[in-house]
């Protein structure tokens, strides 16, 4: 299947296992998708994830978490899209409910929260959010 939006399936993908409230869900893999899942873990939003190669372009198997049956991510949103492109300066990176949530953020070192960006002085294109 070809996807115009690689980051947009990722989110869906999500979004659908959680209202679904299954356990895990095996997405496409890709580099771009390793480093968002890699933050989704360093900030406690899923409770683990493994790469799973096949003869393709592989697999990677996200275990969702949950806490007394809701799940720990209430909400995502792509914000920059392959047709409307949204990037920030350091000084005007936007937080999300308040610091409550993350931005992820592509940066010229690689994808970083939207603390992490505004710590390194980094702007960059915001990919999406999270809470």
């Amino acid at each position: 299947m070809n996807v115009t939006d690689p980051i947009a399936d990722y989110l869906t993908r999500l979004r659908n296992a959680i209202s679904a409230h299954r356990k895990r869900v095996d997405i496409p893999s890709s580099s771009l998708k390793r480093e968002i899942t890699k933050i989704l873990k360093e900030k406690k939003y899923i409770n683990d994830y493994s790469e799973i190669s096949d003869n393709k372009q592989g697999i990677i198997r996200i275990q969702l978490k949950y806490t007394g049956g809701v799940n720990v991510i209430h909400g995502l949103k792509r914000i920059s899209k392959p047709g409307l492109r949204v990037y920030t300066d350091a000084e005007n990176i936007p937080r999300v409910l308040g610091g409550l949530g993350i931005a992820i953020i592509s940066t010229s070192s690689g994808l970083k929260t939207d603390k992490e960006a505004k710590q390194q002085h980094l702007g960059g294109e915001i990919l999406c959010h999270l809470w």
